[in-house]
């Protein structure tokens, strides 16, 4: 029985991905051991993780001047860490509010430096993002997330600023080509584009580190990863092996052009969806609709059973929206095909008939 996982994260991976992580489980690399229980200074996982690196920058088009961490603590452990890395006490750095997470690194930086949140969507329940606000030419730096996974919105154009640019990329991460060199730190949770949880991808613009002048802890100074090729501790050894996995299964199915075409079609078909049926009404303003976390809620609420039931018999799973939110979200990450979306809107159109 097949089941269509629209979960936002821990978020559905390719078939052939599990598979083959599958087979690691209990023999990895011909050795006869689990990766669970392999050394990560074996020749084997040193490979692996090589090549997880390598797989970064050439699905990224890294620049020179980059380098590319696997780290553990998640995206939110970024809050603190990038601020600590790179913000002096006496400086200042810029946040724009679009969500749940970027309210969360908005407090966890504010230990380190004066921080200004630019601009925030929060009084329209972050059903946008903001636009026309002015960026101070003296920041540190500015922070983005690019795409808000409870809320359904993601950024589509970056502002135009000569300030440095940190984005959390959680849940839009290999979804799309973009120019590395606009960012000086990109971070990303692994668990919805990547792999699954439990490593984070850091991307540091190596002219950006050094220049704090507070004691770091060793476990939190970028330095420390880049010069140790994240392996200073014992890395994540199973969640590093399956995301080169998964950025390989990206590569072997054109790259982020061919995501970016993918997830184009997914994203259209649903939202055509939604604007047309009666019953179902988008949450995101249409020009900042997210292309991962599709959210929308019924027009009447009394339908609400009926629909839980019809999708249920289709096996989909993993819909039901935030709290915060209420309604639906559908997570169309990579590895969610067509067929899936297909699935979905056929449950919508059936409530529609039954109406």
């Amino acid at each position: 029985m097949k089941i269509y996982n629209f979960s936002a994260g821990p978020a559905i991976l390719p078939q052939s991905v599990i598979q083959k992580a599958a087979e690691a489980v209990t023999n990895y690399q011909g050795t006869g051991l689990s990766i669970l229980e392999v050394s990560h200074r074996g020749s084997e996982f040193v490979s692996d993780m090589d090549k997880a690196i390598s797989l970064v920058r050439e699905l990224l088009n890294l620049p020179e001047g980059y380098e590319v961490m696997f780290l553990t603590g998640g995206a939110s452990s970024q809050f603190f860490m990038a601020p600590m890395n790179l913000l002096n006490d006496n400086e200042s750095a810029g946040y724009l509010d679009t969500g749940t997470w970027s309210s969360k690194a908005i407090k966890e930086a504010k230990a380190y430096g004066n921080i200004k949140v630019l601009a925030s969507s929060k009084d329209s329940t972050y059903n946008h993002i903001p636009k026309g606000y002015d960026i101070p030419s003296d920041l540190k730096y500015l922070h983005l997330t690019s795409n808000n996974t409870i809320y359904g919105t993601q950024i589509h154009n970056l502002p135009n600023t000569s300030v440095p640019v940190i984005c959390d990329m959680s849940s839009d991460i290999f979804s799309r080509p973009i120019d590395v060199s606009k960012y000086d730190i990109i971070y990303a949770g692994a668990q919805k584009n990547m792999g699954p949880a439990g490593t984070t991808l850091v991307i540091v613009k190596k002219s950006i580190l050094g220049h704090v002048k507070r004691q770091l802890p060793s476990m939190l100074d970028y330095q420390t990863h880049i010069d140790n090729v994240s392996m200073f501790n014992t890395p994540p050894v199973f969640p590093v092996y399956v995301s080169m996995l998964t950025m390989q299964w990206i590569k072997d199915n054109g790259g982020l052009k061919g995501m970016a075409k993918r997830n184009d079609e997914k994203a259209n078909a649903l939202y055509t969806e939604i604007d047309r049926n009666p019953l179902f009404k988008g949450h995101a303003a249409v020009e900042d609709r997210s292309k991962m976390n599709v959210t929308f809620t019924l027009t009447d609420e009394s339908k609400s059973d009926e629909f839980t039931k019809i999708y249920n018999s289709l096996n989909i799973s993993g819909i039901e929206g935030h709290r915060s939110v209420g309604g639906y979200r559908a997570s169309i990450y990579n590895a969610m095909d067509m067929e899936g979306i297909n699935v979905l809107i056929s449950a919508m159109q059936k409530l529609e008939k039954e109406a």
